[in-house]
């Protein structure tokens, strides 16, 4: 073959545009002993591709692999009534818990005479008064200030100081 055909070939051949009959043109030309030396560069790929070919997987390999892969089956076991229902229970469970506090909480900051439950340094709570104290002294207002006083609730236990 010519050599000059040779190399429009092989630029054909690395822009993919050969055709199967070319490529067995060009692998057969490059398997023979008497390569020209400016064509001896692309020998070593033309013959890492025959042997590629050759290369065949045994008859038993997919038998093998197979084998490999496929896993013993593990039957489900029975689930009870309780695994069903559990994720629906925690959730109950959390709402209750949540109703829980916020009635404690509103129960803790109000009392029943809307006046603001405060607690002392001590950890007790006392009860302020809802009066306010100003600087008259008449009768009324002191004796609205002694309601208001009355209804503090003394401490259960002494404070020690």
């Amino acid at each position: 073959m010519d050599s000059e055909y040779i190399k429009q070939l092989l630029e054909r051949y690395w822009q993919c545009e050969t055709s199967p009959q070319e490529e067995a043109e060009l692998c057969s030309y490059f398997l023979r002993a008497d390569v020209p030396a400016h064509l001896l560069r692309y020998k070593a790929w033309f013959v890492y591709r025959e042997e590629q070919q050759k290369i065949h997987l045994d008859k038993d390999f997919d038998q093998k692999v197979l084998k490999q892969i496929r896993q013993p089956v593990v039957k489900a076991s029975p689930l009870s009534i309780w695994t069903h229902f559990t994720p629906l229970l925690k959730a109950v469970a959390v709402v209750a818990v949540m109703l829980s506090l916020g009635t404690v909480m509103r129960h803790t900051l109000f009392a029943d005479d809307n006046g603001v439950i405060m607690p002392d340094t001590i950890g007790r709570q006392i009860t302020t008064p809802s009066v306010a104290f100003s600087t008259e002294d008449t009768e009324e207002h002191n004796s609205l200030s002694l309601d208001s006083l009355k209804r503090i609730e003394p401490p259960k236990k002494p404070i020690k100081r």
